[in-house]
């Protein structure tokens, strides 16, 4: 499935091609990526265990004033008081993100770039675009990073100015299955894609897995607006005569927005700093 490592590289690629400098591959990502979350592991790590030790001296004396004033008990509380801590210490790193493991090396994929508004925090699109043939993730990711940024023709080019409003999406596309009639597929599963012919024209078009879900659709308004995406200009009520091909897939999806690139990118900076 696509990865965190995958969405920041897509940040880096665009951030560097609008910066005018030289961004690092995937590989270093993945490398510097690794190390960073090990870092914030060990540095929650550190912090609970010193947070553990300074309480440690308090909930000893009220174990003991505890103990003291019901020495017949057969429930002592400081065993009881201890074992909450060790458990809270214990588990003080699982909000962490863990290292991805799956390694994809060439996938078809879509980049998608999305605007998070800062006051409700939803999101609208603002360029996507990818490819069905299979692309080495290197060079396909920082391909459609730039062209879904730049030259999707329904939208301006994003500028430098944009990215902290930005959010990422990386869909790497698995099990194409031709449909055996526009209705074999399920909602939330399935990505789409059209072929059609009327009146001499050809058309296609595709819908990623998560369109229909999200807009609310049946199967039949998400059938009738992919062929309007498509340039289908014919009575909605008459879409059931066009013969359609359609093939459903399914899409690995990951998102990421741009405080997180930052906060990764800046650790990066400040690393390379210090070993200048």
């Amino acid at each position: 499935m696509a990865t965190a490592v995958h969405c920041l590289y897509c940040f880096e690629t665009l951030a560097a091609h609008l910066d005018d400098r030289e961004g690092m591959t995937l590989k270093e990502i993945e490398e510097s990526y690794g190390e960073y979350l090990k870092e914030l592991e060990d540095a929650s790590s550190s912090n609970k265990a010193e947070s553990l030790e300074k309480r440690i001296p308090a909930l000893q004396r009220v174990a003991g004033s505890n103990s003291s004033e019901s020495s017949s008990s057969s429930s002592p509380a400081s065993g009881s008081t201890m074992s909450l801590a060790t458990e809270t210490a214990a588990t003080s790193t699982e909000s962490l993100p863990e290292p991805d493991t799956e390694v994809i090396t060439e996938s078809p994929l879509f980049v998608t770039w999305n605007t998070v508004s800062p006051r409700t925090g939803n999101t609208s699109l603002r360029g996507c675009i990818g490819t069905f043939e299979s692309q080495e993730l290197g060079e396909g990711l920082a391909s459609y990073a730039i062209t879904s940024a730049i030259h999707d023709m329904r939208f301006d080019p994003i500028s430098k100015r944009e990215l902290p409003s930005l959010e990422v999406a990386v869909t790497l596309l698995t099990n194409f299955e031709d449909c055996d009639d526009a209705m074999d597929w399920e909602i939330g599963t399935h990505g789409l894609r059209i072929s059609f012919t009327d009146r001499g024209r050809r058309y296609g078009a595709t819908y990623l897995p998560d369109v229909a879900l999200e807009q609310g659709w049946t199967k039949e308004e998400t059938l009738v607006s992919l062929m309007r995406k498509a340039g289908w200009a014919g009575r909605k009520d008459k879409w059931q005569s066009v013969d359609l091909k359609v093939v459903r897939y399914q899409g690995k999806k990951k998102s990421l927005q741009y405080p997180e690139y930052k906060r990764w990118r800046d650790w990066e900076d400040a690393r390379d700093e210090g070993e200048a």
